[in-house]
């Protein structure tokens, strides 16, 4: 379980931005210690921000203190931009990938402190994590909207693949018509516009490239094949011995196929041969 703990945020926006940031990302609790302003959940800036994620209000809770804040936790993060003399912060790159299994548990809470956008984390809210972190930036910028921070530790530790699981797989053509589309290409671009033997050996060449390692969608091969008509080929498959097929011609092979095997299974059944 994850826990997002904002320590005095000062801004409505904010806080809308990372309850959406949460429900995105799957973080089951926020907690604010000591907001700036009390009105900080009604106003208007924060139902804008959390984009109908206002209706999740009820997952954010109010405390006076981070010690109140972090009860029921196991681990606790600190995000500071400050360098500690006594602690080492650590690139937030290194340890998110070890930290996701407790993020994940329902057994245990993580939880991420952030501090308040002007000043940050004090010293002695810092000394309550188990580890202090930190992103990496350009040195000419070091500090990151709090809103913004959220998001990039929460989209770290996401493991979730309910949502976009089955994307949609583009169809590639078949080695059939990859080789018909090549011989008809290497017959119209390398023999017929080709100026030379060497643009022909190169053309050649580009087009045995483009066809091995370019994955090749039917789409693509119907503007190839429209760019080879307006050029004047009127080639077919069986022109290159690839033999033509007529339409319909797979379904029907599935079928005779189907239907073999019918009569292969009645004449092997028991009782099937004649006395």
């Amino acid at each position: 379980m994850k826990r997002v703990v904002l320590c005095r945020p000062g801004g409505p926006r904010n806080v809308g931005s990372v309850l959406r940031a949460a429900l995105n990302f799957g973080a089951t609790e926020i907690v604010i210690t000591s907001p700036a302003r009390p009105s900080l959940l009604i106003h208007p800036d924060f139902a804008l921000m959390s984009h109908g994620g206002e209706e999740a209000r009820d997952m954010i809770r109010v405390v006076d203190t981070l010690e109140e804040a972090l009860e029921g936790t196991h681990h606790a993060v600190a995000f500071t931009g400050r360098t500690r003399k006594k602690t080492r912060r650590v690139d937030w790159r290194e340890r998110a990938p070890d930290l996701r299994a407790i993020g994940d548990s329902d057994e245990q809470t993580l939880a991420l402190i952030f501090g308040n956008e002007e000043t940050g984390l004090t010293k002695e809210e810092c000394d309550l994590a188990q580890e202090l972190v930190h992103f990496r930036t350009a040195a000419e910028h070091t500090s990151l909207n709090l809103a913004q921070a959220v998001v990039v530790a929460l989209y770290s530790l996401f493991t979730g693949t309910k949502v976009h699981e089955h994307e949609p797989e583009p169809k590639r053509v078949d080695g059939r018509g990859r080789a018909f589309l090549r011989a008809r290409m290497k017959e119209v671009l390398a023999g017929g516009v080709a100026r030379t033997e060497s643009a022909a050996a190169d053309v050649t060449s580009m087009i045995d490239r483009m066809m091995t390692r370019t994955p090749l969608e039917p789409r693509d091969a119907r503007a190839w094949h429209l760019i080879l008509n307006a050029l004047g080929s009127s080639s077919e498959p069986a022109d290159f011995g690839l033999g033509g097929q007529e339409k319909g011609a797979r379904r029907r092979d599935a079928l005779q196929r189907r239907l073999a095997q019918e009569v292969d299974a009645d004449h092997d059944a028991p009782g099937s041969e004649e006395p």
